[in-house]
């Protein structure tokens, strides 16, 4: 989006969204420059094979960082002038740059057999200029690099890709971390029950939970040493915790118990979990229906860093590309933006089940699928190339299901029927669907005139020019009928029922080439052997051959290898389930059957995945009684079968999609059942050749979380610490950049970084961002912090020397030279609401008291703002013998270590706030909890007149806490948030205020990210970038 396009809304709980505004145009003068050493025109394509030396990758990084540098943020308070870029970084920090990019193209290839290919790259740089948020800066980056596509390749290109390929592939990468899993499962079963004392190589920490009503407190505020969680936080809280003790995969838990928390038993350790952090084991050590202690062991992965150094040491070697014919891709014109619109960054879909993939040649398409709570209308593409995945719109998107097919025409994506929340009873189905484009990320509702009645559990194929569906399940029964569709004249014409095999769901499709043979499946009461050969041209049927064909069956899979169709696995039920490992070769031209071997063929299963490689048939994972995460490469020519490593191979599941991308097979999602449903947003893809897996991306961003902190610095977002409980709790000292430009994700180093934790606060100084204060596990407050340099990506701590007394719930602002700490809270056995504070220098390191004569009194969850001389604060709460909700607030002047009480008159009412902007002349606060519960009224404070002013409530957004504010330079947006009426409600609604019309205009809700409470929010100049949460 352009820089004067005003496009606000970015978000990520682990993925980012982006809502754009509309604002008046503008011009900026960018000179332009060429990249060190190279015209200003474009390499031809037909250049001959090129190398760069290192000193010319050092240069050209070097230019890099010019252009990020000159968009980082110089702080209008900070004396004296933006220092240029060699007072920041040496040639030394920019040489370890390039040669750590160079370490890990060389890792890749060395270690997982994956070296990056041209075509890579050129998929990489296309992503940047299709996705970037900020393409004036992209344009600069291109234009410092000679618009040359090479050296963008190599310079700009590789470093994203590397880093992002090898953060995702070690991150759970079992030939690494194998041997510390090993050792922690061996102190585990040595040492079975917490009185046991573990070896020193675990780390203890320990964690109450408490259960609210819905009280304002429940919004994340730790009372002494416990965390109080609302309703719904709580059940999705127990229900993870329940999974873990169950063995289920908890990242797929979604809210309901899936052991009752009476039925865990007290002192015992968990089965192991994984996440890319490390292993960890969870015990409850006191449980009760609203309350539950647990301890948790944790085991940490070597970081990626520190493996890299041991493992290539050597001097970085020079990369040479496979060829230079690389074309420069056209980024586009931000001056198109969209107003007030949302749009997705990074990261996988959600967890589902019963979703359709598929394979447009270049990407992989999933769409819909249930979770627990209901059926959706989601998807997204994954670019293997890239490790990426991009969130397709759900503007005009058919309504949510499961059930349906899919299709690829060469062109778009044809989803039909399925079973919606609109479509009756259990087994109704559907006669409705979409057509998706991917080129330009739109949908066209398919036609239903002529469509074949509604029904799921149906088979499609696509000819070349028609998408033939057939059979499936209605509420009346099983069909034998079916439709062909043009989408070229969006018309259906009905399959012939003559001689068509006998009504059934769960059977197999597959198109010849001439014709749609379709085999197996049943009818409730029977299982079937038979099938029927479909001519589209004649419209007419003919049935397959019973002799030597596999047994009946559903639930199998199906391949068509050019000239046959391999049938395999599926179930059948007589009073026992048979899960089948069996299967057959039909030939068309012959109308006959040969068994596939079963020598060394997998277990049998139903809802297994199947491709077809073009010398083999893949199959993998599936139920068998079980869910297995094991599978089976046959060889028709030989009739045989060889097994596939479960190496680094995805979870167990059935329910997953798979397609064939011409040298992988991709598998996605599915489901887990242990008593209860367990949705999975993760998969892998299995190289036959290698007979190696790797697993899908996550786009690199940090692990999901809430509780963070986040800025953002002119050139990226920074978000850092926070917590995610996955049956242990997690306090993190990891973050990541958000590069906006490139829209790429790069990790935070863990060297020298604070503890993890939560609750903390961070400001910008224009070279660092500085992090101080919080709480770690247990509740345990914090007055240590550090200072962040993403220009050379390390941490430097603060003192502690004369520092703030230890606090969390506090406020931090910037004044130009000094961060100011002021108010918080912290439990000692006894609670502490602090009218004390800390001016911090980071040019001395050192701290100065802010006097407490005339301070407001002492509270939490107030807020706090910079108006160029003063700090101002607000609001809040403190706790006596009741909760005393604050509506006084005071302004703070450094310079005479002063303050100077706010005006109530016409005050909003007291409250706690979870919002606050700095117009640059008024501060604006909005919405909170106070003693009249959850409220969506504000006030604008002008401190030049002391004064207030009401904002406005028509057309405000819903009373709420917990959302986010950002100014954008004339509006103030809000978004997200919670509230409580006797249940829980996450908000994803939000609103654009203006304070010089005192007027609200709604932010849309089309692709909208998911509801949540405290995620960070920042503003770009175009864009409000929502993360976590």
């Amino acid at each position: 989006m352009k820089k004067q396009a005003i496009c606000p809304l970015c978000l990520r709980s682990s993925t980012l969204f982006a809502l754009v505004l509309g604002a008046s145009a503008g011009f900026i003068l960018i000179p332009t420059r060429a990249g060190p050493g190279l015209p200003d025109s474009q390499a031809p394509s037909n250049a001959p094979p090129r190398a760069l030396s290192f000193q010319e990758r050092v240069a050209y990084q070097r230019a890099i960082e010019e252009v990020y540098w000159r968009h980082r943020i110089w702080p209008k308070e900070n004396p004296g002038p933006k220092p240029p870029l060699d007072a920041v970084l040496s040639q030394a920090q920019i040489e370890s740059k390039v040669a750590d990019y160079l370490r890990k193209s060389q890792a890749l290839a060395d270690y997982w057999q994956r070296p990056v290919t041209a075509s890579q790259l050129q998929a990489e740089m296309d992503r940047m200029a299709r996705n970037t948020r900020q393409p004036d800066v992209l344009r600069e980056l291109f234009e410092a690099l000679g618009n040359d596509p090479f050296v963008i390749a190599e310079c700009l290109a590789r470093p994203a890709l590397v880093n992002r390929l090898i953060t995702n592939w070690y991150a759970f990468d079992q030939r690494i971390h194998g041997a510390l899993k090993h050792h922690a499962e061996t102190e585990l079963k040595a040492q079975p029950n917490i009185g046991q004392k573990l070896q020193p190589t675990a780390v203890f920490s320990d964690i109450c939970l408490r259960k609210t009503m819905g009280s304002h407190h429940a919004h994340d505020r730790a009372a002494g040493l416990e965390l109080e969680l609302p309703d719904k936080e709580w059940d999705n809280t127990i229900a993870k915790l329940g999974a873990v003790f169950s063995g289920a995969p908890v990242a797929a838990a979604n809210g309901s118990p899936t052991l009752p928390m009476k039925q865990i038993k007290k002192g015992t350790w968990s089965p192991l979990q994984e996440d890319e952090t490390g292993y960890h084991a969870t015990a409850v050590v006191e449980q009760a229906d609203d309350k539950v202690k647990l301890t948790t062991l944790s085991w940490k992965k070597e970081p990626l860093e520190s493996w890299l150094m041991r493992n290539e040491n050597g001097p970085p070697r020079t990369i040479h590309a496979a060829y230079a014919s690389y074309s420069l891709p056209t980024i586009p014109d931000g001056a198109t933006c969209i107003d007030d619109t949302w749009t997705g960054i990074a990261g996988p879909p959600d967890g589902r089940t019963g979703q359709t993939a598929v394979w447009t040649g270049s990407e992989m398409i999933i769409w819909g699928g249930v979770v627990y709570l209901g059926y959706l209308n989601t998807g997204a593409r994954y670019v293997p190339s890239t490790d990426t995945w991009t969130a397709t719109t759900d503007v005009d998107a058919p309504t949510g299901r499961t059930g349906h097919t899919a299709v690829w025409t060469g062109t778009e994506m044809i989803i039909w029927g399925g079973q919606d929340d609109f479509s009756g009873p259990p087994g109704q189905g559907v006669n409705t669907g979409g057509r998706y484009n991917p080129v330009t990320n739109s949908w066209t509702p398919t036609s239903t005139i002529n469509a074949p009645m509604g029904r799921l559990s149906h088979t499609a194929v696509w000819t070349g020019s028609e998408m033939i569906v057939w059979g499936g399940e209605s509420f009346n029964g099983m069909l034998n009928t079916g439709g062909r569709y043009d989408p070229g004249t969006d018309s259906w014409a009905a399959t012939s029922t003559t001689n068509a095999p006998d009504a059934r769901a769960g059977h197999t499709a597959v198109w010849t080439g001439n014709e749609m043979i379709v085999w197996g499946g049943w009818d409730f009461n029977n299982y079937f052997a038979t099938g029927g050969r479909y001519n589209a041209s004649t419209n007419s049927w003919t049935a397959t051959s019973m002799t030597s064909a596999p047994s009946e069956r559903a639930l199998h899979t199906a391949v068509w290898t050019g000239s046959e169709m391999i049938i395999w696995g599926g179930h059948y039920y007589d009073g026992n389930d048979h899960y089948l490992n069996t299967g057959g070769r039909y030939n068309p031209s012959t109308d006959s059957w040969i068994p596939t071997g079963t020598a060394g063929a997998p277990a049998g299963r139903s809802s297994h995945t199947a491709v077809w490689t073009g010398s083999e048939m893949i199959v993998w994972g599936g139920y068998d009684g079980t869910y297995t995460n094991t599978g089976g490469r046959y060889n028709p020519t030989t009739n045989s079968w060889a097994a596939t490593s479960t190496t680094n191979a995805p979870d167990a599941r059935d329910g997953g999609t798979a397609v064939w991308t011409g040298s992988e097979m991709i598998i996605w999602g599915g489901h887990y059942y242990d008593g209860n449903d367990h949705y999975l947003n993760t998969g892998g893809r299995y190289n036959p050749s290698t007979d190696s897996w790797i697993p899908t991306g996550t786009g690199n961003a940090p692990v999901g979380r809430y509780r963070h902190v986040g800025i953002w610095t002119g050139a990226e977002m920074i978000i850092w610490g926070g917590f995610f409980f996955d049956g242990s709790y997690h306090y993190l000292d990891t973050g990541g950049r958000y590069y906006a430009a490139t829209d790429t994700w790069s990790s935070t180093t863990t060297s020298n970084a604070p503890s993890g934790r939560v609750r903390s606060t961070a400001v910008w100084t224009g070279t660092e961002m500085i992090v101080w204060g919080g709480n770690i596990s247990g509740g345990t407050s914090l007055n240590s912090g550090g200072r962040y340099n993403p220009v050379t990506d390390s941490w430097t701590a603060t003192s502690t020397t004369n520092a703030p007394t230890a606090r969390y719930y506090h406020t931090a602002v910037w004044s130009g030279s000094e961060m100011i700490i002021w108010g918080g809270y912290s439990y000692d056995g006894v609670d502490h609401f602090w009218n004390t504070g800390g001016r911090y220098d980071p040019v001395m390191d050192s701290w100065t008291a802010t006097t407490v004569t005339g301070a407001p009194v002492g509270r939490e969850l107030h807020c706090a703002v910079w108006n160029g001389s003063d700090m101002i604060v607000w609001g809040g709460d403190f706790f006596d013998t009741a909760t005393h909700y604050l509506n006084t607030g005071g302004r703070y002047n450094p310079v005479t270590d002063s303050w100077t009480a706010t005006s109530t008159a016409n005050a909003p009412s007291a409250r706690d706030v979870w919002s606050v902007v700095w117009t640059g002349k008024e501060m604006i606060v909005w919405a909170g909890y106070g003693d009249s519960g959850y409220v969506n009224t504000g006030g604008g404070y002008s401190p030049d007149m002391d004064s207030w002013i009401t904002t406005s409530a028509t057309n405000a957004p819903s009373p709420r806490a917990g959302h986010r504010a950002v100014w954008t330079g004339t509006e103030m947006i809000v978004w997200g948030g919670y509230y409580y009426d006797g249940n829980d409600h996450w908000l994803n609604t939000g609103g654009r205020y203006d304070p010089v019309t005192d007027g609200w205009t709604a932010t849309s809700t089309a692709n909208v990210p998911a509801a949540r409470m405290v995620p960070t929010a920042v503003w770009t100049g175009s864009e409000m970038l929502i993360w976590g949460g």
